[in-house]
């Protein structure tokens, strides 16, 4: 935890290989706006917001005990989130196992008493690519195979805005 503040921003994400980091980072010469650095390219499977340390032994207890399987993700094209004016990678479908641990997450969450804060009705997951960019030119991009096997419990550290993984497990 940061002694820099007592209550962090927290998220569970998936996290990429290096050569799926390498593939989400070539598709970003294509679009406009502020990159996002290679090493930060994730997919939030849900935004915790801020919670206190007292927190962090339940966060991580859930993280221990979510489903544990591998799953496939197929990025096949470009997208944007107009009133973020953010650019991301897009699975045409999302994978059911996807869902399900997305599911099985919020759930876990609820159980506990730390129902994200900031969490939408809909999921759409996503890679977000660039900030502060209009709508890809194109959509079409060479699709980005991804077995998704890492999943984390990340700090966002307000102070420079790079990422902390504080706890991360294998999906075999």
């Amino acid at each position: 935890m940061s002694p820099d503040t007592h209550c962090p921003r927290l998220f569970y994400a998936l996290w990429p290989d290096a050569a799926t980091r390498a593939a989400l980072a070539a598709w970003q010469a294509r679009l406009q706006g502020k990159p996002v650095r290679a090493d930060k390219l994730h997919l939030t499977l849900a935004f915790l917001g801020q919670h206190p340390a007292s927190d962090l032994p339940a966060l991580l207890a859930i993280l221990a005990q979510l489903p544990a399987r591998p799953m496939p993700l197929l990025f096949d094209h470009a997208s944007h989130f107009t009133q973020l004016a953010l650019a991301w990678a897009a699975l045409a479908q999302p994978s059911p196992a996807l869902l399900d641990l997305r599911a099985a997450c919020m759930r876990a969450l609820a159980q506990q008493g730390l129902a994200p804060r900031f969490e939408h009705d809909r999921f759409t997951p996503h890679v977000t690519l660039a900030r502060q960019a209009p709508p890809p030119a194109s959509q079409d991009f060479a699709p980005i195979a991804w077995q998704a096997d890492e999943l984390v419990l990340v700090e966002s550290l307000k102070s420079n805005g790079d990422y902390r993984i504080l706890a991360s497990r294998k999906l075999t």
